[in-house]
């Protein structure tokens, strides 16, 4: 497995780049998402991904973690192939199909070139529950425009308590009070609730 790959970009295209690594040039398809923070590089690092079939072998680039996992997720589904899911990943940002799982919006992800309705609810059928797993505390930071949970998280991760417990737990208490006063509170009731 190639797992990211690190050169001078000497060709790009909303579709592919060309990158020379030591002389080697590889082709490495991207989505549009990684395309718009690629274009103005000159050098880079794409995390990649492998793609084996009978008569190719495709190599698969993108800018962040967040696009890799959320592409692994959709390959994962049947009927839903590399380039489909590279189609999803260059009509929406990863978050926003994230969301758009999570909330069963069976229409967003039908409005991708490729994507029909079967498609569409065997994807959320499939995904839901692992993409919800996956919401973060940088979501619920976003959503509440300040960095109180993101403190709380990195208070009870140096508890020893697993992030994921720490982040379900910091999810209740925030959905329990959204008005929450202060960081001591918002980590006592987390732990409550865990």
């Amino acid at each position: 497995m190639i797992a990211y790959i690190d050169g001078k970009l000497t060709y790009k295209s909303p579709a592919f780049v060309y990158m020379d690594v030591n002389g080697l040039g590889y082709e490495v398809q991207i989505s549009l998402n990684t395309y718009s923070r690629i274009q103005n590089l000159e050098k880079c690092k794409l995390l990649t991904f492998l793609h084996i079939k009978e008569d190719a072998h495709t190599l698969y680039g993108f800018f962040e973690e967040n696009e890799r996992n959320i592409f692994l997720q959709l390959i994962s589904v049947s009927g839903v192939g590399a380039s489909t899911a590279r189609m999803i990943l260059s009509s929406m940002k990863p978050d926003e199909v994230r969301m758009a799982i999570v909330a069963e919006n069976e229409k967003q992800l039908e409005s991708v070139k490729g994507i029909g309705a079967k498609t569409a609810k065997r994807m959320i059928l499939e995904l839901k529950d692992k993409m919800g797993k996956f919401e973060t505390i940088q979501t619920l930071v976003s959503k509440g425009g300040n960095t109180l949970q993101t403190d709380a998280l990195n208070a009870l991760l140096a508890l020893g308590i697993a992030r994921t417990a720490a982040e379900s737990a910091i999810r209740k208490v925030m959905n329990t009070f959204p008005d929450n006063g202060s960081l001591e509170m918002l980590i006592k009731e987390a732990l409550k609730n865990m």
